[in-house]
């Protein structure tokens, strides 16, 4: 099942389930926004599963896919991961700092008050302040107790989202070194248009992973197309680290993190600092720039059949005085 959420006058705009093949969608009665479904998950499931049917039998509203926002446009938590070992290890070999403390995760809170839609210009001050995108999956929780264990915390993962986590590389060291997290570093993220529910990837949903590539294009050329099963940690073990001391409440986002493989000299990369990180480890340098006004980036995750699962993000970044 595919939901999404159309542009109205409100900023959480209005729930809608979305056809296989993207063309077609319904209305949800008692349920106008993703995040009342997501308080209500119990409750808003068959209503959800009985649309979806119906779609699937032929009826609907043709989807107006420039209307979409990210699929829960504002959310109460954005916690992201760095589940993906191999770009662990590549950033703790150039930069000489110590592996995490082994069995746990590396997790920050984000900027969740507003997600970029899956085609907005994304708009940012400043080049010099190294402009980076990052390929990551996510998952979107129902209501989550606190002590939950990852075998428990499988259930509670409704929806998986996909995400461009944007950075600002030459702003992050300096607020590494205040031991207090990310703020200046971290603006918006963006969404892909669809969030769908475990069950429509089949067996490319297990232990708690994607295992389908993420590509990624960056001004019209391939620049990585990594696996996102080979997380160190599941979805399911982020959410128990997240929930170890505290409540998760309906509708908290988790980021993987980068998507990276260990063999990202064949695969790609999905950001750039890791392609730089390459570069620097081969040759010396890095010489690859970071992003320039007008660049264009691509993303999405690819089915056997070609459909582009969570639908695309396509977006160009500027200046805000363009």
């Amino acid at each position: 099942m595919r939901l999404a959420t159309l542009r109205t006058a409100s900023p959480d705009g209005r729930l809608v389930v979305v056809s296989a093949d993207g063309l077609r969608c319904l209305d949800v009665p008692g349920f106008p926004t993703l995040q009342s479904a997501l308080d209500d998950w119990t409750g808003a499931a068959s209503r959800l599963a009985g649309l979806d049917r119906q779609l699937a039998a032929g009826e609907g509203e043709p989807l107006a896919t420039g209307d979409l926002l990210a699929p829960l446009p504002r959310a109460w938590q954005w916690l992201d991961g760095s589940a993906f070992r191999s770009h662990g290890q590549l950033m703790e070999q150039l930069f000489g700092s110590p592996p995490p403390p082994p069995g746990r995760p590396l997790m920050y809170q984000g900027l969740s008050h507003r997600f970029l839609s899956a085609t907005e210009d994304v708009v940012l001050p400043r080049t010099e302040d190294g402009i980076d995108f990052e390929g990551e999956f996510g998952v979107i929780t129902d209501a989550v107790p606190m002590g939950v264990t990852p075998e428990q915390a499988l259930g509670h993962i409704k929806l998986i989202v996909q995400i461009n986590d944007w950075s600002l590389r030459v702003l992050a060291p300096v607020e590494m070194k205040t031991g207090f997290g990310w703020v200046q570093a971290k603006p918006a993220c963006s969404a892909a248009p669809f969030a769908v529910t475990p069950d429509a990837l089949g067996e490319a949903w297990r232990d708690g992973r994607v295992h389908l590539p993420l590509t990624v294009d960056w001004n019209g050329k391939r620049f990585g197309a990594p696996l996102g099963g080979l997380m160190e940690f599941g979805f399911h073990d982020l959410i128990a680290h997240a929930a170890s001391t505290r409540d998760l409440c309906a509708g908290t986002i988790i980021g993987s993190g980068t998507v990276s493989n260990p063999d990202y000299r064949d695969v790609g990369s999905t950001c750039i600092a890791e392609r730089r990180g390459i570069e620097m480890l081969d040759e010396g340098s890095a010489r690859t720039a970071y992003i320039q006004f007008g660049d264009r980036v691509r993303m999405e995750c690819t089915l056997p059949d070609g459909r582009a699962l969570f639908g695309t993000i396509d977006q160009t970044v500027r200046s805000p005085r363009s």
